[in-house]
């Protein structure tokens, strides 16, 4: 018999420079009103030099290693700025937790990586493979930003966030339901870092780049389709959302999104005017913001929807557990 995948704790971090729309305008020709009213972002978390995304992982997961109820099988962690090419990120990341001999792997899926990490892990929950499992979206986006670039240096900010997700008892209900994932690799270049890679391995553009027009109207359009079609499939009406969860990629693309779901603003949670567009880190941030603030209630609806470099797409819809 399958057994169901639990969430069972949320946490998240962010580095302690403050990154704030009066410094970023010291590198661009702009105005905070047209950063604001582009991007609903007031302002976004820094690295300190030297510090690598396995240092981020590391501080927002090591609250949920303290409190694991057992042994933690894997770590896996969603990243699009690993700390190198090669090797992956999560074996760094859980020597680090004290957690050497776990199985350990990350998820390149930049903005969707964790939604589809969490589709990953689940069903090997399920399937008996893993136990607990700690995964984990982190990003230093810093490292790859052209601060002097106007469509990507106001937007993206560094962060952590975490979730241990363990197998519960035959009967349980799961607290994550269906997922919908999907991809478009025929213009993977309206998101990406050109060089570095083995088409480009002497490149010299390092820097993420993005063409803003293309991606928002490409995001709100897979993001509300995907969002019905995983509400669709765990049964529920967009009616019966208790909380719109999506990543956070600026105030416009959210709103457009919730605005053709109909669900109201006292019903989307939003964090991105006070740390950016974390990629990776987008969904486990605002989940662990979320937690925090005490808004959301044991039971309480969750639709969970994210977009990405690729392009790919990703949701799906979560019970609030209790306790959590």
């Amino acid at each position: 018999m399958s057994r169901p995948a639990l969430l069972a704790g949320l946490s998240g971090w962010l580095p302690p420079i403050v990154v704030d729309n009066a410094e970023i305008l010291r590198h661009l020709d702009s105005t905070e009103q047209w950063i604001t009213q582009r991007t609903g972002i007031h302002r976004r978390h820094r690295a300190e030099p030297g510090t690598a995304t396995s240092d981020l992982a590391i501080r927002a997961a090591a609250p949920l290693v303290a409190a694991a109820r057992g042994p933690i099988d894997a770590v896996v962690v969603a990243t699009m700025t690993p700390d190198r090419q090669c090797p992956a990120t999560a074996p760094v990341v859980a020597t680090g937790l004290g957690l050497t001999g776990a199985a350990a792997w990350d998820v390149a899926n930049a903005c969707t990586g964790f939604v589809y990490g969490l589709a990953t892990v689940t069903a090997m929950i399920s399937a008996g493979v893993l136990n607990r499992v700690l995964l984990i979206g982190a990003e230093t986006m810093s490292a790859v930003l052209d601060r002097s670039d106007r469509g990507t240096a106001m937007i993206f900010g560094d962060g952590a966030g975490a979730a241990l997700l363990e197998a519960g008892r035959p009967g349980d209900a799961p607290s994550f339901g269906p997922f919908d994932l999907g991809s478009d690799g025929t213009r993977p270049g309206l998101v990406a870092i050109p060089a570095g890679g083995s088409s480009d391995p002497d490149g010299e553009d390092r820097c993420i780049r993005m063409e803003g027009p293309s991606v928002y109207r490409s995001a709100v359009e897979k993001m509300t389709d995907s969002a019905q079609l995983a509400a669709k499939a765990a049964d529920w009406s967009v009616a019966d959302v208790d909380w719109f969860v999506a990543h956070q990629a600026n105030a416009r693309i959210l709103d457009a999104v919730a605005d053709r779901l109909d669900i109201p603003p006292a019903r989307r949670f939003v964090n991105v005017d006070r740390v950016g567009n974390t990629s990776g880190a987008s969904v486990p941030l605002a989940l662990a913001d979320l937690a925090t603030s005490r808004r959301a209630r044991a039971g309480d609806k969750v639709l969970i929807t994210s977009f990405g470099a690729g392009l790919t797409w990703a949701s799906t819809t979560l019970t609030w557990p209790e306790g959590l």
